[in-house]
């Protein structure tokens, strides 16, 4: 049985139409949620109120955290700067790997907090000095509308916004959502329709739809990543098949990460992926096109240094998080053949580091 809708949850959320048969259809993401009076729809934070559909997590939070720009992961917007990340609950995937289940799983509403206004998010990020905000921890398509008041008071301030996103959204509210957006990191779970259903309840042409969308119709900075589960997406011939594609249908210039998975939620027997791995999905990727490959979750030194794609040399050599060498020019140029570096890059004033800094609810002014 669905937990009751509150009084406090009941935000009015968009996109959404009335069925012939008295129940009300949500229209944000492919699931197309079909529900009667008080229930919610498989994100569990969108629900149905009277004749209505409602957000029940406008403007609470699961926490607060600056972070450095590259855990996202993005290496190529902004590298080194600072980024206020927060997130809510709930999701609209299924994902029986989720590295954030304790959050994007929730069913608890009583440990969101309660004052997190968009105003309140933007002047926080200003006063800690943050180039950005990110969406992230649970999908923020599912939260779109909280997220694009965040992302208009963030503007104001001529601070960014970043969605970290599985990509699961329909046409309009994806127009609607990244024309907020400056930079975004889509997940790309695997490259085959089977692990999409089996592994994540979803399907993988709207994730490519999405794709697709974001880079040849709109401006935002996007990079993608795929964690790379043993024996489930992680084939030789799989991630051949994802690295043409990206080379095909988006830009050899497109960065992709390829992460390691470790046990959680609903896959702890199974074995962390191998730094070899890694560095053989890196080789394929690169043997396909793609300019800018990076590996995440492990140490591997090379993996995380961004090349320039035309002479090869070292511009951006990072240990971890933190980035120990940066020679990009403050317009992107790399400084010994003058090649363009694809990106969004500016005044490059200080290195943020590795630090990951807790922000208290009480901190939000």
């Amino acid at each position: 049985m669905d937990e009751p809708i509150s009084n406090a949850e009941r935000y009015p959320a968009k996109y959404w139409h009335r069925l012939s048969d008295g129940r009300i259809q949500c229209d944000l993401c492919p699931r197309d949620c079909k529900l009667h009076e008080g229930q919610r729809g498989a994100c569990f934070v969108r629900g149905r109120v009277g004749d209505e559909m409602v957000l029940t997590t406008y403007g609470r939070s699961s926490g607060f955290c600056v972070d450095p720009i590259e855990k996202k992961p993005l290496n190529h917007f902004y590298p080194g700067s600072s980024i206020l990340s927060f997130g809510t609950a709930g999701c609209n995937l299924a994902c029986k790997f989720c590295q954030n289940w304790d959050i994007s799983k929730s069913r608890s509403f009583d440990k969101l907090a309660d004052q997190a206004s968009p105003e309140a998010i933007a002047q926080t990020a200003e006063r800690l000095g943050c180039k950005s905000v990110a969406f992230t921890y649970n999908d923020p398509v599912i939260f779109a509308e909280y997220a694009m008041d965040v992302a208009d008071a963030c503007h104001e301030r001529d601070i960014k916004t970043v969605a970290v996103t599985a990509g699961y959204i329909h046409a309009e509210p994806r127009r609607d959502f990244f024309a907020k957006m400056d930079a975004a990191n889509v997940d790309l779970k695997a490259f085959t329709e089977e692990f999409y259903v089996k592994q994540t309840g979803s399907r993988l042409q709207s994730v490519l739809d999405t794709l697709k969308y974001l880079k040849h119709e709109t401006q935002i900075w996007l990079e993608l990543t795929t964690l790379l589960i043993p024996g489930f997406n992680d084939s030789a011939e799989e991630l051949q098949a994802l690295s043409e594609w990206v080379a095909r249908e988006l830009d050899v210039e497109v960065p992709i990460h390829f992460t390691a998975f470790h046990p959680d939620y609903k896959m702890i027997d199974i074995p962390s992926t191998p730094t070899s791995t890694l560095i053989q999905a890196r080789k394929i990727a690169q043997t396909a096109g793609l300019k800018y490959v990076y590996t995440g979750n492990v140490h591997n030194r090379e993996g995380e240094i961004t090349f320039c794609s035309s002479c090869g040399a070292a511009l951006i050599e990072r240990d971890w998080y933190e980035i120990a060498q940066y020679r990009l020019t403050t317009d992107g140029h790399c400084p010994d053949c003058n090649a363009t570096i694809a990106g969004r890059f500016g005044e490059y004033a200080e290195i943020f580091g590795r630090r990951r800094i807790p922000v208290a609810i009480g901190d939000l002014i």
